[in-house]
């Protein structure tokens, strides 16, 4: 049965959109321990007994550092205009400080190097979860000094790289690193301490100002944002859940947006977050930093969540998805609901251009026995969705791109390799790249929406008087 909510036209879309998809660094990279890469809080965590799924790890994960040139001929082939990935901190950087491995730099030049002979346009996310190892040992997200050291990072990339590229996008989906980080565990470095996870919150926002900074300074004509995850979040049906959804907002979505886009911490994130210890991290000058002019929003959209009062689940909220459908993740599949988000960045944030910089799902696709992989779920997915993006356009809404998670099927964090996100299967004891019928089937919107485009730009040729 499809979950298709709207029609959808390609024509809705601006002639100059960005169709893209995105990757992440450790998800695909492997080469673990080559080319003068350190270890990466990922690596520690993954290798650690019982925290990821059947002790998977991402020393391999989709041999990318050894496939790149076959991988940019991919996402070439299927007449995207734009793809965003992140560098990896500690293949760049390994102990967190100091110069930048010139083997680092070579990879991802090459890689710029490449998307640009095939007309790619790239987007390029400093840091996407793989904190150094070494700097979690110093203390980690909860210390200041990363986010110190972070921006000196940000200034160092920016000048080997910054001829290759224009668009930056400062951290990847902050509210990952601090609260699945060191406040539940669920995620890299497994810390479980929500006065850790709230000081992390403070120290990515710096970050991202301080990196905001460097990039400035460096590349004055570089476009720079950063990425947010912005969950649509409902309330249930009791009569305290209005407010169990409130402080849900607080800590999942307002911690971040509000310091960036208003230069503030909310009367509801300090009612939460001080008792752990928030307002003891704010430096007087840091909200300055943090709201410093960014050019675009990057917003990652996964999903609806109902948010019912509980007093025994931290700060009184219990959290489930949203029917009807539901992801191999359990995660909802509500169109609507990215066109909720997007209006609420518009109407509430920013009416700067906005770049949904991921948005998918994961199903449970396999090879059929013809050799194809038939991800009708993921197809009608896309299909509503950018049904939900097109009526925000419609309804104001400055959309720039759309940035489909993920290219590859990937290693997928904690859940290892059991979650398939890509629109290309991946077999991963062959590496063989199997594009799937979302991949057709996006590659023939973005053809359709081309020769559109193409025709409403080209004038009609003159009709000469006849005499």
């Amino acid at each position: 049965m499809s979950l298709t909510t709207d029609p959808l036209d390609p024509a809705a879309f601006p002639p100059d959109i960005q169709w893209g998809v995105a990757t992440a660094a450790y998800q695909i990279e492997g080469a673990a321990a080559e080319g003068g890469r350190g270890p990466s809080i990922w690596d520690v965590f993954s290798h650690t007994p019982g925290l990821s799924h059947h002790g998977d790890t991402g020393d391999i994960a989709c041999d990318h550092y050894h496939r790149l040139d076959d991988d940019l001929d991919l996402i070439a082939s299927l007449g995207l205009s734009a793809y965003r990935f992140s560098v990896s901190w500690s293949r760049l950087q390994p102990t967190g400080s100091g110069p930048l491995n010139p083997e680092g730099v070579a990879f991802y030049r090459r890689m710029l190097t490449g998307l640009a002979e095939r007309g790619i346009r790239p987007f390029v996310t400093l840091y996407h979860w793989d904190l150094p190892q070494p700097l979690e040992e110093r203390g980690g997200w909860p210390a200041r000094e990363t986010a110190e050291l972070f921006g000196a990072f940000a200034a160092r990339v920016a000048v080997e790289l910054g001829d290759l590229t224009e668009d930056w996008i400062t951290l990847n989906e902050p509210w990952c690193s601090a609260f699945l980080g060191y406040g539940s565990g669920a995620h890299a470095p497994g810390r479980h301490d929500l006065r850790l996870a709230t000081a992390a919150a403070h120290h990515l926002n710096l970050a991202h100002g301080l990196a905001l900074r460097a990039l400035r300074e460096a590349l004055p004509g570089a476009r720079v944002g950063v990425t947010d995850i912005v969950t649509d979040i409902v309330a249930g049906d009791g009569p305290d859940d209005a407010a169990a959804a409130g402080r849900l907002d607080a800590v999942s979505n307002r911690v971040f947006l509000d310091p960036v886009y208003r230069g503030e911490y909310g009367a509801g994130v300090h009612a939460l977050l001080d008792p752990l210890g928030l307002a003891d991290h704010i430096h007087d000058d840091d909200l300055a930093v943090i709201s410093a002019p960014v050019d675009f929003v990057g917003l990652n959209h996964y999903q609806r969540v109902i948010a019912t009062a509980d007093d025994a689940a931290p700060f009184g909220v219990r959290e489930t998805a949203a029917e009807p459908a539901t992801t191999s993740f359990g995660w909802s599949v509500i169109p609507d609901s990215l066109h909720a988000v997007l209006l609420r960045i518009q109407r509430e944030y920013s009416g700067l251009p906005i770049y949904i910089t991921e948005s998918g799902a994961s199903f449970h696709d396999y090879v059929d026995p013809e050799g194809g992989v038939d991800d009708v779920e993921r197809v009608d997915y896309l299909a509503g969705y950018f049904a939900a993006a097109a009526r925000a356009i419609a309804d104001g809404v400055d959309l720039r791109g759309y940035f489909v998670w993920s290219l590859l099927d990937n290693f997928e964090w904690a859940e290892g390799y059991a979650k398939r996100f890509g629109i290309v299967y991946v077999d991963y004891r062959t590496q063989e790249r199997i594009p799937k019928l979302s991949a057709h089937w996006y590659r023939d919107l973005v053809s359709q929406h081309a020769r559109l485009s193409t025709a409403v730009s080209t004038p009609a040729p003159a009709t000469a008087d006849v005499p």
